[in-house]
């Protein structure tokens, strides 16, 4: 179908997806896209010619050019109420299920995910804001197994989170050119709930991923202007929370809030994203060299730097502070290993509570209370922004290596993880418990450029032997038959043969790719 001529739908119109993608949204959509994709493309090209400069030595730091946002006297516009308490918040993917459960679980506030826990198949994508639209309504519900999901009388205040900058929507062609999958995702929401969420006395909530730069906070902006005016809302309306989740921003806290000044509330330490970004951004300094990934905790220097920079900075300018993920699940029918889990969360949500952050993130309902406890305890006010810190972070701190060992059985984690995660994302599932943690397109990420990364250099392993790619392909078949065992029969009917082939070709390939998801996306329908 088209609501123009201009305007193509290459996706199936299943049950319902014609509420959604009406011509009046579409066209909506389509005239952000149209007006912002050549900023967009131009700021994607700006993201290469940065890397180039590290590739050939360079190391990313304070921008000179704009030490008067830095050292100026700002704040940002204000915080909802519904947004000032946010001490624990619970995250996952878009799905009916899930969005009932988590706005249940008895966390403040949910980040429901069309990004990092999604994999973005058409259907999901749509049937997601089919899923929102309902939930904002308060008449979701869900039927499974003899069971009945609906929402409680009192939920957790909800917030969207589109896709990053660096994805494209294949099924929504516009002039015929794929369109900005992170202003599908913004414009249908807003679109269609703004109104709706305004008369329940709440807002267009937003968490923005995988920013590089203060000018693509400064797109962002221009964006959601445009949106109000265009559906007759007042400016500011929209709220936004950015994930520091690239190394780059880490180096543009200041800017990103002072462009995002009207609409933005809180930064957030988007942890696992930003290791990998870490990996990535330095993947030519060979001396970076990065230990087992779960080896590479909160209490590590460049780690807790930026976990404290990030405190200083959003306290100074009225923003929020929020922590990072923690992607540990509860074991079943183990309550000897549910108290190490429990434990180490305690452990990571007291640090976040000590170095100044609001809130945390938590991947499962089970651990809310856990993470509650400590904020709790910790901060008995709905948030610390009273607080201000002078922690004096050097960009020296950000750029610490971290100390540990490489082993094969962090070889052999990060492979299997690979395998598994990217099987189940190409079969349309993006957050997967595994090894009783939950794996998202960001623990993948650091996992496969961990491999690239200690290949690239002939890491030494703990036991003295040197990486090579034949022990890597090695692996990557033995930890593919492991699966193969585990699975049994079903293995033929599933998709592990190619996952272990894209595993094994960016992992082995001679330049380290962008991001896991772009490759993958085209397995997707």
């Amino acid at each position: 179908m088209s609501a123009s001529a201009s305007i193509e739908i290459k996706g199936p119109m299943l049950t319902g997806y014609s509420k959604i993608l009406t011509p009046e949204a579409l066209d909506f959509v389509a005239t952000l896209v149209r007006k912002y994709r050549g900023r967009h493309a131009e700021l994607m090209a700006l993201r290469q010619s940065r890397q180039m400069a590290i590739d050939q030595g360079a190391l990313p730091g304070f921008l000179p050019e704009t030490e008067s946002v830095r050292k100026g006297d700002w704040k940002i516009a204000g915080i909802p109420k519904d947004l000032l308490d946010r001490r624990v918040e619970i995250t996952g993917p878009v799905d009916r299920k899930m969005i009932i459960n988590a706005l249940n679980s008895g966390a403040k506030c949910f980040m429901s995910d069309f990004e990092d826990s999604a994999s973005p198949t058409w259907e999901l994508m749509i049937q997601g804001q089919i899923n929102l639209g309902d939930a904002v309504r308060r008449t979701i519900s869900f039927e499974q197994g003899g069971k009945s999901y609906k929402l409680n009388e009192q939920i957790a205040t909800l917030i969207v989170r589109p896709r990053g900058w660096h994805l494209v929507e294949k099924h929504i062609l516009i002039d015929g050119k794929p369109s900005i999958g992170g202003i599908v995702d913004f414009g249908l929401y807003f679109f269609h709930n703004v109104k709706e969420l305004l008369a329940r006395g709440t807002g267009p909530y937003f968490y923005l991923p995988k920013m590089q730069s203060h000018l693509e906070a400064r797109l962002w902006n221009d964006i959601f202007n445009d949106a109000q005016d265009a559906l007759g809302v007042p400016r500011k309306t929209i709220k936004v929370t950015v994930l520091v989740e690239t190394l780059w921003a880490a180096f543009e806290m200041d800017e990103i809030l002072f462009e995002l000044k009207d609409h933005i509330v809180a930064l957030n330490c988007g942890r696992w994203d930003y290791i990998f970004s870490c990996i990535k951004t330095l993947n030519a300094h060979g001396d970076w060299m990065v230990p087992d990934r779960l080896q590479v905790t909160m209490d590590k220097h460049f780690l807790d730097s930026y976990s404290k920079l990030l405190c200083e900075t959003c306290h100074k300018r009225g923003a929020m502070a929020m922590g990072g993920m923690a992607a540990f699940i509860p074991i079943k029918n183990n309550e000897a290993k549910n108290a190490e889990v429990f434990a180490k969360v305690k452990a990571d949500k007291l640090r976040e509570v000590r170095n100044g952050h609001d809130g945390t993130w938590v991947a499962h309902p089970g651990l809310v209370p856990v993470a509650m406890d400590v904020f709790n305890e910790h901060m008995p006010t709905p948030n610390q922004l009273q607080k201000q810190f002078n922690y004096g972070i050097k960009a020296a701190d950000l750029l610490t290596k971290p100390e540990g060992e490489i082993t094969e059985a962090g070889l052999r984690n990060n492979i299997n993880v690979g395998i598994g995660y990217v099987e189940a994302w190409i079969n349309g599932n993006g957050c997967v418990p595994l090894h009783n943690l939950m794996e998202d397109a960001a623990t993948a990420e650091i996992s496969r450029t961990q491999v690239w990364q200690w290949l690239k250099y002939g890491a030494v392993l703990s036991d003295g032997r040197k990486l090579t790619r034949e022990l890597v392909m090695q692996i990557v078949d033995e930890e593919l038959l492991a699966y193969k065992k585990e699975i049994g029969e079903s293995f033929y009917s599933r998709r592990f043969a190619e996952a272990a082939g894209i595993v094994a070709r960016m992992s082995t390939a001679d330049r380290c790719a962008d991001f896991l998801t772009l490759p993958a996306y085209e397995y997707l329908d």
